[in-house]
């Protein structure tokens, strides 16, 4: 590790030296890529400095002990407390050279679609809808509807969304999965408690050159919208349904009145899907794969229960509950988001320390 480290931060202080350099200031493209790299280095940087002054001040507090009665208590006292410090600055350093996914600082596009349960199962994926986008305004991302089919009665069929802030996709690759939940519907005379369940996909949003789509692979075609939307809908053929030919993936949108408008974030959401194809193709290259699922998501799997007669919801995969059910679906998920990164992080360190 500490090998990795020296190598760091001599890369660290070279790019110090260019930023200097009058050519490399002249040339603005130049300045820009390496003021980045020298920006993603800082702070492992500064964390490994410190690391090395808390190793020096233990030596200093040690020689001090030995050689100086008087100043004894007062130098043992300390180095108690460098002791405990260097640990805790030894594992952060590990984590922040673990090899970082390169989607991490990406948009999402997230899909949540109803399953069993029928009414009550679009009631509550409209509850998950609301969850992640109360989440994105306490972060004050973005949120925008790609695409949506609504029930009569408040909840959706199916419904896309567009997120948009920075590390939106480190903060929500987690949420891929199956969720349940369990309560009594409000048609429910008899008081019967009913499970029923919403699947949530999480994809990177991904740029045109990220991704190559042949025009002649897809076929378009332009439908009535349907559902609530205005006075345009059922009258203009806006909506948009795009085909890819090779894999067979199916996307549309039908929320802008326009059908250029359509089409964009209809093939925004197909970049998306094609992109996490090609990385589950790339993922079942390799022979373990871990619990968490980073990246894609395993969209079978039942990750979370929200149990409304106990107050609590529990993630499945972490064995880690929290008992405030309206403060979740408020979108005060930010407990459960951080407990699955640093699950996910142990997770690398253990598989780094065994290979």
């Amino acid at each position: 590790m500490f090998d990795r480290l020296e190598e760091v931060e001599a890369r660290f202080e070279e790019l110090e030296r260019q930023l200097g350099d009058p050519n490399v200031t002249q040339d603005v493209e130049a300045y820009q890529r390496i003021a980045k790299q020298h920006a993603d280095l800082t702070e492992i940087v500064a964390k490994y400095r410190e690391y090395r002054s808390i190793q020096r001040q233990i030596a200093d507090a040690r020689e001090m002990s030995e050689s100086d009665p008087e100043m004894r208590e007062m130098a043992e006292a300390e180095l108690d407390d460098l002791q405990a410090r260097l640990p805790e600055v030894e594992q952060a350093l590990r984590l922040m050279l673990l090899p970082s996914d390169p989607n991490d600082e990406k948009n999402v596009i997230m899909e949540i679609r109803a399953g069993t349960g029928g009414e009550e199962a679009a009631l509550f994926a409209g509850d998950l809808f609301r969850m992640y986008s109360r989440f994105a305004e306490r972060r004050r991302w973005k949120v925008e509807i790609l695409d949506e089919q609504e029930t009569g009665i408040g909840g959706f069929k199916e419904v896309a969304l567009n997120i948009q802030g920075k590390g939106a996709y480190s903060q929500l690759k987690f949420e891929s999965g199956v969720h349940r939940v369990q309560r009594v519907p409000a048609t429910e005379s008899g008081g019967r408690i009913h499970t029923s369940a919403a699947t949530v996909a999480v994809l990177p949003e991904v740029e045109e050159v990220e991704v190559h789509i042949n025009p002649d692979d897809l076929e378009i075609d332009a439908f009535r919208a349907s559902g609530a939307g205005g006075q345009h809908v059922n009258k203009t053929s806006s909506a948009i349904r795009i085909t890819h030919k090779p894999t067979g993936i199916v996307v549309a949108c039908q929320d802008e009145r326009s059908q250029f408008q359509n089409k964009d974030k209809a093939m925004r959401m197909l970049r998306a899907k094609l992109y996490e194809s090609q990385i589950a193709e790339r993922d079942a290259a390799h022979s373990q794969q871990r619990r968490l699922q980073v990246g894609s998501g395993d969209r079978s799997e039942k990750i979370r229960t929200y149990n409304f007669p106990q107050g609590r919801v529990t993630d499945h995969r972490i064995n880690f509950s929290v008992h405030n059910l309206p403060g979740v679906l408020d979108g005060d998920i930010d407990a459960m988001v951080q407990r699955l990164i640093a699950e996910d992080q142990a997770d690398q360190l253990q598989a780094e320390t065994a290979a």
